[in-house]
């Protein structure tokens, strides 16, 4: 028994499969490492995406020559392998046209860059950071902390908002107020509020913008900057801030007010709020609600 073991794994087929597997391991360990290692040298002059897609290439491409060194082994011809590979990527791309679309689309994202890993974005209703950026598809995590993929062709074909591209935003807030009020006070206290906020910047400065006269307000447009990391903390807080500063000067924040005509030629006619009235009676004793 021993020495039928001995045979069989002294047996060319199986020195050539031990051989083969060894070369798989040493393989993918060698592609794992040198792809990190690689991604930290080039990290320094590059972008996280690139730096990224690098890494990935050459993992790909050390495991690919051992794995080609691996079937050598064990005996199968790389020229026959790599027609029926040729063919076979033939058949798969009339198959599939839409991975085609979407990895020609990636390589235009790639190319184009209009943003990297870690940047957010907005495609559509969709808004998140991106994870990474593959030739097939744009993952995404939503501030709910969502799995999103988007393929690369509907990002090709859509309005794709960066976000956080450029270091700065600016936070547009539009509110009324009412028309007895005075429009240089108004202006005055959001100023104030505007400068007091620490998360305000005075370089770009706030602008103050009369929209126009609306339906039952004076519409204005208040426009303030802000780092983009600080942009919805300032969001929050300005907008409280006001309301407080709005409530301690008096200044009225209207709703919509409707006027009820009876006729186009009538003045409008008065409504009036009739408190109940009970009746007593012999035949109602109790005092409750006539009809």
């Amino acid at each position: 028994m021993m020495e039928t073991l001995i045979q069989f794994f002294q047996s060319e087929t199986v020195l050539n499969g031990l051989q083969a597997l060894l070369l798989i391991v040493v393989g993918l360990l060698l592609a794992r490492y040198a792809s990190q290692a690689a991604e930290k040298l080039i990290s320094h002059n590059f972008s996280r995406h690139h730096a990224a897609l690098f890494r990935r290439v050459l993992y790909w491409l050390v495991l690919a020559l051992f794995a080609a060194s691996a079937l050598h082994q064990l005996g199968f011809s790389l020229g026959v392998l790599l027609g029926a590979a040729g063919v076979l990527s033939v058949a798969i791309g009339f198959a599939s046209q839409t991975s085609a679309s979407n990895l020609i689309s990636g390589l235009f994202l790639i190319g184009e860059q209009p943003f990297q890993i870690g940047d957010t974005i907005k495609v559509g209703a969709t808004v998140g950071e991106v994870l990474s950026i593959d030739l097939l598809s744009v993952k995404l995590r939503t501030f709910d902390n969502l799995f999103v993929r988007i393929p690369n062709e509907s990002l090709i074909k859509s309005e794709v908002i960066n976000m956080t591209r450029f270091p700065i935003r600016r936070f547009d807030l539009q509110l009324g107020v009412a028309y007895k009020e005075n429009m240089a006070q108004v202006r005055k206290i959001l100023f104030e509020v505007a400068d007091k906020n620490p998360l305000s910047l005075d370089e770009p400065a706030p602008t103050f913008l009369f929209v126009g006269f609306g339906d039952s307000a004076l519409n204005i447009q208040f426009s303030v900057w802000s780092t983009t990391p600080n942009f919805r903390e300032l969001r929050n807080s300005l907008q409280e801030e006001i309301k407080l500063a709005f409530d301690a000067n008096g200044i009225e924040i209207p709703f919509p007010h409707r006027t009820l005509y009876t006729g186009s030629e009538t003045a409008p006619f008065p409504v009036r709020i009739v408190p109940e009235q009970t009746t007593t009676s012999p035949n109602n004793p109790d005092g409750h609600l006539k009809n």
